[in-house]
């Protein structure tokens, strides 16, 4: 068992703390496996009636997984990479299909890894501190942990959007989208668990009289923008609509794709038309882990972390450098399935 991540009951409330504060609780391996050990072990424990998920102190509940650990592992054989997100994908899984009731409390950062511990979740606490993104385009990766599900099911084109452009929405925007079922202010949250904790079994009637009416959402007002220039899922379509738009949000979102890597922009929206696709949250990871695979061996993903995360000079070398030079052939690649025997599966526990 590991510190990063506290996992305990209380008062028949299976607890997740995230707890490792100075990464802002990204995740590694060994959280990924404690909250699976926790998960499984009080699915068949009749004095668990629910799990809440939360950070210790710190400004964010999750801003990712282990980057370094991945993009090191990917300079090298890829094999801690692949096993990190064989296991975090599993996690994934498992809180998609959980029998018991899960309430997330994104309060702060919730971002990659983030998303994909709290989205799975049946209630989603969003705050004014709330900011929610799936960034992966900026280092050369793609919305994984379930964003090929839960992104092309979010209303109009914002899925689309947030995928290609990795923007930051607030917590009245995750409200406004669906992606947190209830919001309130941050200096209610310690309250509102404590109530949980006291009463279990009204756990969602307790959430539901918590609930304040968000502020006006940003993302809801730009919605018509958002479902008119990102309608296509070409990525030179969408360019090009922003090119001839040249209004004030438009330009800032072209400019925004500019610094993206190209490669990724485009296996992100055919990622969400084939998520959209998938009959199921298990076979969807089952392509992401292909998706995973595949991107960790191309270049961009070590140059794109190596420009935003150890380097910090933000100016990294896409290769191919433009959106005309990424062919379908290469897209076709990256979404080639993996042999029998390399291709994800669930936890043995859930693989009936």
């Amino acid at each position: 068992m590991t510190d990063q991540v506290l996992t305990f009951i209380e008062n028949t409330i299976g607890r997740i703390r995230l707890n490792r504060p100075k990464a802002i609780h990204a995740l590694t391996p060994a959280m990924c496996d404690a909250i699976n050990t926790a998960l499984l072990a009080w699915r068949s424990d009749d004095s668990v009636t629910a799990v809440m998920i939360d950070h210790s102190e710190g400004r964010g509940f999750c801003a990712g997984g282990d980057i370094a650990l991945i993009a090191n592992s990917a300079k090298t054989d890829c094999v801690e990479a692949e096993r990190f997100f064989h296991h975090e994908y599993q996690m994934n899984h498992l809180l998609f299909v959980y029998d018991k009731p899960i309430v997330a409390f994104i309060d702060g950062i919730v971002m990659g890894g983030g998303v994909g511990i709290s989205l799975p979740a049946r209630y989603r606490v969003a705050t004014e501190r709330t900011t929610f993104a799936m960034p992966e385009t900026g280092i050369g990766l793609f919305p994984d942990v379930g964003g090929g599900w839960y992104l092309p099911r979010l209303p109009g084109r914002v899925g689309a959007w947030l995928a290609a452009t990795g923007a930051r929405i607030d917590g009245a925007d995750c409200a406004a989208s669906g992606i947190a079922t209830h919001y309130m202010p941050s200096e209610t949250v310690d309250d509102v668990k404590a109530r949980i904790l006291a009463d279990p079994a009204n756990l969602a009637t307790i959430l539901d009289a918590a609930t304040q009416t968000p502020p006006p959402s940003k993302l809801e007002a730009a919605r018509p923008d958002i479902d008119r220039l990102f309608a296509s899922d070409k990525a030179e379509e969408i360019v090009a609509a922003l090119d001839a738009d040249g209004g004030e949000w438009a330009t800032k979102q072209r400019a925004t794709l500019a610094t993206k890597s190209p490669q990724t922009i485009k296996v992100a929206l055919r990622q969400l038309i084939e998520g959209a696709a998938q009959p199921n949250f298990a076979s969807n990871m089952a392509m992401e882990y292909g998706l995973a695979c595949a991107i960790i061996r191309r270049p961009d993903f070590v140059e794109g972390v190596r420009a935003l995360i150890f380097d910090k000079d933000n100016k990294p070398q896409w290769n191919p450098a433009t959106l005309e030079e990424v062919s379908e052939a290469m897209i076709d690649a990256i979404f080639v399935p993996l042999p029998a025997d390399q291709q994800w599966t669930p936890l043995p526990a859930l693989a009936t």
